[in-house]
């Protein structure tokens, strides 16, 4: 039998005795599918996790990397795709699997999709995959490429730019674009906080982002719209701006509020204007994904040049 730890990080206060019995008692066919160890690492709802969450469970699997074959991690759902994104690149390297889920439905609750969810993470993983996955609803997603698509259906999980991983039916069909095995990292798992996410939107008066000009932060990450682009006429231009973020040694990246599809600042003028001033673009990353991808690369380096390459490339999966 495989072992497989269960990471807990959800919102209910138990101690690992209880929590092990309590799974016993209410889904017994864990037992048939691998041997499990329970650790009770913290308990939050998930909108209070903050990267030093990221950092602890990070650090806990990689120091139990040679006890365990894979590892299930439960988590609240509105999270999740922070977390799963932030270890893929900490974990990079690691070659288990490391599997989320939670559910959009307490275990106690009637109809329930709890059970589901987590007799499937903890079959998947057994199985040879060495990625950090999100497992919702019988599909098991790449972690850096899934985000929370919806609040009240059992199908709250997407990958917009990637298909899943596996399906799960009758049987466990895996796809061929599983990440391979890889070597030669070096662990880190440090975030730099000092980035600030700018949703731009109709109407947004430049004179309201003064203060993040000098501000403390390393890094703006702007969800831009389309394909990367933002006002650069009248009033409402965003150039002066942008100027002068980065003539303070700040990085500004560029991803899409649209979910399907890639920025391109080639495309049209805003784009071009971008890609002029020194703008990256975050290609087909997930937010979720840019946004842990930059503090991830803060947290190891303060070379501009360093992050805005790495950033650029693909690390683990992220990018297509």
């Amino acid at each position: 039998m495989m072992q497989t730890g269960i990471r807990n990080s959800g919102s209910v206060k138990a101690d690992p005795d209880k929590a092990r019995g309590y799974l016993q008692k209410e889904v017994p066919e864990l037992a048939n599918l691998a041997h499990i160890e329970i650790i009770e690492l913290f308990y939050e709802d998930s909108s209070s996790l903050t990267p030093s969450h990221w950092s602890t469970l990070s650090d806990l699997i990689f120091e139990q990397r040679n006890n365990f074959d894979g590892f299930v991690v439960l988590h609240g759902t509105d999270t999740m795709a922070y977390t799963a994104s932030a270890l893929s690149f900490t974990l990079v390297g690691l070659n288990k699997p490391v599997i989320f889920t939670g559910s959009q439905v307490p275990l106690t609750t009637l109809r329930s999709d709890a059970r589901r969810n987590l007799v499937n993470s903890v079959e998947i993983a057994t199985y040879p995959i060495p990625e950090v996955c999100i497992c919702f609803n019988d599909c098991l997603f790449r972690g850096n490429r899934a985000t929370k698509m919806s609040i009240g259906d059992f199908d709250a999980f997407s990958s917009p730019n990637l298909e899943p991983l596996a399906e799960i039916g009758l049987n466990i069909e895996l796809k061929p674009h599983i990440r391979p095995k890889t070597t030669g990292h070096s662990y880190s798992s440090k975030f730099d906080e000092g980035i600030f996410i700018l949703k731009l939107f109709p109407g947004l008066h430049v004179s309201l982002l003064k203060s993040l000009i000098t501000a403390p932060i390393k890094a703006i990450l702007i969800e831009g719209f389309g394909s990367g682009n933002f006002p650069i006429k009248s009033d409402y231009s965003l150039v002066p701006f942008f100027e002068s973020v980065l003539e303070n040694g700040k990085i500004i990246a560029m991803c899409s509020q649209a979910s399907y599809d890639a920025v391109d600042l080639t495309k049209y003028e805003s784009g071009r204007k971008a890609l002029e001033l020194g703008i990256i673009s975050a290609s087909d990353m997930t937010a979720e994904a840019s946004a842990t991808k930059l503090m991830y690369l803060l947290g190891k380096s303060n070379d501009i040049h360093y992050v805005t390459r790495q950033f650029q490339s693909d690390l683990a999966g992220e990018i297509s």
